[in-house]
C-alpha cells in the first residue's frame, strides 16, 4: 500500500503515522505525510521517527498542483487534515469551510483523476448533532449544530457523492471524542491537565452536564486502519471508545488524579449552541471488522496525564 496521510503532523494523524512506522499497523510499503503546519500541526509530533520511514511534505490540501503531484505516487489516502476546534469555528468559520470542504474537494478530485484506489475520510460524531437517548448508527441523518460540525458534514456529503457519481472507493469514519498524547492544549483534557500543572483553575462550560463518549487516540487509529484495510467501499463506520460520562465527571476525575478537588473548577458561560450529548453505536465496525477499543478509560487518562507531565517542553510553547 502506497499511502498518503494528510494532516499527519496533527494530533490524530501523527499518532497514526507513529503506529504505521512502528510496525503496529502493517501493510504500508511507502508513506507520504502532507501537512500545512498550522497552529495545531507540529513537526515535533513526528520527532523520533526515522526520516527514511516516511516522506514529509509541507503544504496545503487546497493547493491543487501540489496535491495532484502527490496523488500520482500513491494508491490510498487517509484524510485527517481539518480545522477541528468548535470554539474557533464559532469565532470565525471561514477557514473551517476552506479546509474541511474546499480542501477535501481538492483532494478527492485529485484522487479521482489519478485513479487512487481508496480514499478514507476521517470525520466526527459531531455531524449527527445531539441525541437525548440511545445512540447514533451510521444511518442517522446529519444535523450539525456548530460551524465546525457543519463543515465536516459538508465534507462527508461531498466525498460520499463520488461513490455514485464516479464509482470511487470512498470510506468514511466518524469518531467520538479523542484524547491522548500530542493533543493540542486547547482541547478539554490537555487544557485541564496543563492548567493544573500550572496551578490554575480549569474552565468548565455551563453546569458541566454535557455528555461525551471518550476514545483513546490509539484505538481510533486502529479503527481507521481496520476500515482502510478491510472496510467496504461506500460505507460509513462509527468508531467509539465506550466510555460515556459528563464533562463534570471527566473534570472531577482529572482533578482527583492530580491531587486537586472541586474548588479548582471555574464554571464559565456555556458555549454557544453547545450540544448536550453525543453517543455513537459501534456495532457495525465491531461485527464487520472485529474492532473493539483496547484502552481502558482510566488507564488511558493516567497515561495521558503522565505524558503531559513528562513532556512540558512540547506543550509549553503551544500554550
Amino acid at each position: 500500500m502506497k499511502l498518503l496521510v494528510t494532516g499527519g503532523a496533527g494530533f490524530i494523524g501523527s499518532n497514526f503515522v507513529r503506529m504505521i512506522t512502528s510496525g503496529e499497523l502493517e501493510g504500508v510499503t511507502s508513506l507520504v505525510v502532507l501537512d500545512k503546519l498550522t497552529y495545531s500541526g507540529n513537526l515535533q509530533n513526528l520527532d523520533g521517527i526515522q526520516k527514511s520511514e516516511f516522506e514529509f511534505i509541507e503544504g496545503d490540501i487546497c493547493n491543487q498542483p501540489l496535491v495532484e503531484g502527490i496523488m500520482k505516487r500513491v494508491d490510498c489516502v487517509v484524510n485527517f487534515a481539518a480545522e477541528s476546534h468548535v470554539d474557533r469555528s464559532i469565532q470565525s468559520s471561514k477557514e473551517f469551510f476552506r479546509t474541511n470542504v474546499l480542501g477535501t474537494q481538492t483532494l478527492i478530485d485529485a484522487a479521482r483523476q489519478n485513479s487512487v484506489a481508496t480514499f478514507l475520510q476521517v470525520s466526527t460524531d459531531e455531524v449527527y448533532g445531539s441525541i437525548t437517548n440511545g445512540s447514533w448508527d451510521e444511518q442517522f441523518p446529519l444535523k450539525p449544530n456548530s460551524p465546525y460540525a457543519a463543515s465536516k458534514a459538508s465534507g462527508d456529503l461531498l466525498v460520499r457523492s463520488y461513490v455514485n457519481t464516479y464509482g470511487m472507493d470512498i470510506r468514511i469514519t466518524r469518531c467520538s471524542n479523542n484524547y491522548g498524547p500530542y493533543q493540542f492544549p486547547e482541547k478539554i483534557i490537555p487544557l485541564f491537565i496543563t492548567n493544573i500543572i500550572d496551578g490554575k483553575k480549569v474552565p468548565l462550560f455551563g453546569n458541566g452536564l454535557n455528555r461525551r463518549d471518550w476514545l483513546h487516540v490509539d484505538d481510533h487509529c486502529r479503527g481507521i486502519y481496520a476500515v482502510l484495510a478491510s472496510g467496504k467501499a461506500g460505507e460509513i463506520y462509527n468508531i467509539g471508545g465506550g466510555t460515556e460520562i459528563t464533562n463534570k465527571e471527566l473534570t472531577t476525575l482529572i482533578l482527583n488524579k492530580m491531587g486537586k478537588d472541586f474548588t479548582d473548577i471555574d464554571f464559565v458561560p456555556d458555549r454557544l449552541g453547545h450540544d448536550f450529548r453525543y453517543s455513537i453505536s459501534i456495532n457495525k465496525i465491531t461485527s464487520e471488522l472485529g474492532y473493539k477499543p483496547q484502552v481502558k478509560f482510566e488507564a488511558g487518562i493516567d497515561k495521558t496525564i503522565a505524558w503531559y507531565i513528562e513532556n512540558e517542553r512540547w506543550w509549553r510553547p503551544l500554550k
